[in-house]
Parts: structure tokens; C-alpha cells; sequence
């Protein structure tokens, strides 16, 4: 499912560049990149939740997150800014407006689409919207309320509808232009901090006190700071709850009724939402709609799937997939300032994309994904209750 998610989002993004026709034929009727968001999202929350119950410790829970997730980030920034040395790549609007230091740290925090700071990379948006799935994991593990995974992907699901409901009247980043981007990213730091420290502590109180700070902001952040509408702000979230709560009922910890219901509800908040909500074009509602219900159904589908032999590229695709997100908009600017964008479609040129994009992020997989990996699966097993000289359990 990772690998049908990478497609789609490089599909996404590419047809600007060689496929424009395709593109404005198919997008408002199936918005492409959402499906594929939705499908990561879904992923995501099936099997994060299950990492952090099974290592049963915050700190490796964490070691495991930053290990996974920063190597490659950074060096796809890394590219991403020597290419606008270079005069190749020009960072996106609004970042000149802010100081370095508050694009520094909020990009560092990961949460710098929900702190008001445009994305270096564009598709780094989801990692906020990630990074605030795993404070608010974090907290319900802190308080031993992470079994009430289907419960929570209801009540935000229908916060959600009732958000959209009521016409989402607040702007996108609200808190920021309330209290200022700088002060918003240097308080939320303190408190990711804070955070992060507590919840990985063996006094009681303070794993308790640091989780549910880490979990109040980042759902603050979220339903008042995001760059999405509060109301899919919000369906993300409950989308990944609901991979959580199917991961649940697969391993006996609620029943399939009850799973299935969650789902009935999420998906029925999510299509209201968007039918409510709107934003004044009826195909864009549309298309976000039918992508968002066709994500849904291909992760249904892969779960009635799931024992079947899986055709070996499309696993390779899947391992590759974390890679193939983050690589394709750096290769994109690359292309965009040596052959641009095209004003019909050029199918050939697609096809050379997707050839030279794929044995880079192998690569990228092989060369940075996997040793930084290996370190955190080292260091994380220093730390791991019972291990020698490790640290404490969770309780």
C-alpha cells in the first residue's frame, strides 16, 4: 500500500510537469495526491501505534521515530537548499519573510507546516500532520488510554463534520497570526521538548505531565494552527486512529463490528466535511471526495489481501517508498530548470522521471535510510527496559 500511496503522490506532482492534459482532465474529478496522502496516513496509523505498544518505552519509541525520519529529511533539505545555491531551485513564497533561525527550528521540530513556516519541500507538510499523530500516541500511552483507539477516531471524525458544519471560520495558521510565527515556534519548541523529556521519564508524574503536553499541543496545533482547514486537520487525524483501531481488531484487542463501525463513522464525517465545507468548487469537493473514499477502500482491500504473495516489485516499491516521497520534488525542481514543464502531455518524458527517480531512491534507501536505521535500532536497544544498562519500563 506504501508503494501505491509513492506512485500516486509522484504522479501527482510530476503531471504538472509532463502530463498537463492528464492532469486537468482527471483532477477534479479524483484529486490523485490525496488519495495517496490518505492511504499513507491510514498506513501510518495501522502500524505506529504498534511499534510503541510492543517496545513498551518511550525513549526507544522515539530513538526509533527520529532514526527513521531525519536522515533522509535531511538530506533531501540539504539538496534542496544546495540547489538554490546553485540558482537551479527558489525556495517557496513566504519563507524570505521569516528569519533563518525560526525556519531552522521550526523545520528541525518537524511540525513547521503547523507553526505558520511554509515547507522547504512541499511534501513535508505530512510529516506535521505525522509528528502530531505521534505526540498525541505518545500521550494516550503515557495516560494507558491507547487501547481507546476506535473512540478517538470517532470523536475527532465527527469534530471534524461539525467543524465543517459550522463553515471552519478560522483561517489557515490562525495562532500564528495571532501571536506571531517566531514566539508560536519558540514556545512549541520548549513545549516539544518538554515534552518528548517527560513522557521518556521513569518518575510517574513526569512521564504522565510530559505526555499530555506533548498531546495538548499538538491537537492545539492542529484544529487552530494547521494549513489545511480544521476540519481535514482533524480527518486526518481520525484517519490514522482508525488504522489504529483496525490494527486493534485484527489482533483481538476490540471487535470487528465495533472496527467497522469506526470506520462507517470516519468515512461518513470525512465525505460530509468535504461536502459541507466545500470551498466554492463543486469538482474540487468532488475529487477530493472519490480520493478520499478510493483510499479507504484500497487499504480494505490490502488488509483482504494481506495473506496473499505480493508481487516482489511492488514490495520493493513499498520498501523504497519513504525514499521515492521525499526524493521526487527535489529530482522535480531538477527538471523543472532542464527540460520545465510542458504544456501537452509528454508520456515519454514521464516514464524517464519515474526511470531515473526510482534507482535513486534505492540509493537513498540503501546509502541513508538503512544505516540511520541500524543506529537507532542500536541505540534504541541500549535504552529498552531490561536490556543492559538500558532504561526503565513504562510501568
Amino acid at each position: 500500500m506504501r508503494a501505491v500511496a509513492a506512485l500516486a503522490v509522484v504522479l501527482d506532482h510530476s503531471s504538472y510537469a509532463f502530463l498537463p492534459e492528464f492532469r486537468q482532465e482527471v483532477m477534479p474529478q479524483f484529486n490523485i495526491g490525496r488519495y495517496g496522502i490518505m492511504l499513507f496516513f491510514l498506513v501510518s496509523g495501522y502500524i505506529v501505534p504498534a511499534s510503541l505498544e510492543r517496545r513498551g518505552c518511550v525513549r526507544s519509541f522515539w530513538i526509533g521515530r527520529v532514526f527513521r525520519m531525519y536522515p533522509l529529511w535531511a538530506a533531501a533539505v540539504t539538496a534542496m537548499l544546495a540547489l538554490n545555491l546553485l540558482g537551479v531551485a527558489e525556495l517557496r513564497a513566504g519563507l524570505g519573510r521569516q528569519s533563518l533561525t525560526t525556519v531552522a527550528v521550526a523545520h528541525v521540530t518537524l511540525l513547521q507546516e503547523l507553526l505558520g513556516t511554509p515547507s522547504l519541500l512541499l511534501v513535508l507538510w505530512t510529516l506535521s500532520y505525522e509528528m502530531a499523530f505521534y505526540l498525541l500516541v505518545v500521550a494516550l500511552f503515557t495516560v494507558r488510554l491507547h487501547r481507546r483507539s476506535a473512540a478517538i477516531a470517532v470523536t475527532l471524525a465527527v469534530l471534524a463534520a461539525v467543524s465543517a458544519a459550522v463553515g471552519g471560520t478560522l483561517p489557515v495558521s490562525a495562532l500564528s497570526g495571532a501571536v506571531g510565527t517566531g514566539p508560536l515556534v519558540a514556545l512549541t519548541t520548549i513545549a516539544l521538548v518538554l515534552a518528548i523529556c517527560g513522557a521518556s521519564s521513569a518518575t510517574p508524574a513526569l512521564r504522565v505531565a510530559g505526555g499530555v503536553l506533548g498531546g495538548v499541543a499538538a491537537l492545539v496545533l492542529v484544529a487552530f494552527n494547521g494549513t489545511v482547514a480544521m476540519w481535514e486537520g482533524l480527518v486526518i487525524l481520525a484517519v490514522m486512529f482508525l488504522g489504529t483501531a483496525v490494527h486493534r481488531a485484527e489482533n483481538g484487542g476490540s471487535g470487528r463490528r465495533r472496527m467497522a463501525g469506526t470506520a462507517a463513522v470516519v468515512v461518513a464525517c470525512a465525505v460530509g466535511g468535504a461536502y459541507w465545507y466545500g470551498d466554492g468548487a463543486h469538482s474540487t469537493r468532488r475529487g477530493w471526495i472519490l480520493a478520499f473514499l478510493m483510499a479507504a477502500l484500497t487499504f480494505g482491500a490490502g488488509l483482504a489481501a494481506r495473506h496473499r504473495r505480493v508481487p516482489r516489485p511492488l514490495t520493493a516499491l513499498g520498501t523504497i517508498s519513504y525514499s521515492v516521497y521525499l526524493v521526487h520534488p527535489v529530482l522535480l525542481t531538477v527538471t523543472d530548470g532542464t527540460v520545465g514543464r510542458w504544456r501537452y502531455d509528454v508520456p515519454a518524458l514521464e516514464a524517464a522521471f519515474v526511470a531515473v527517480l526510482l534507482p535513486l531512491c534505492a540509493l537513498t534507501y540503501r546509502y541513508v535510510e538503512v544505516p540511520g536505521q541500524a543506529w537507532g535500532r542500536r541505540l534504541a536497544r541500549r535504552v529498552q527496559p531490561g536490556s543492559r544498562g538500558g532504561g526503565q519500563p513504562m510501568w
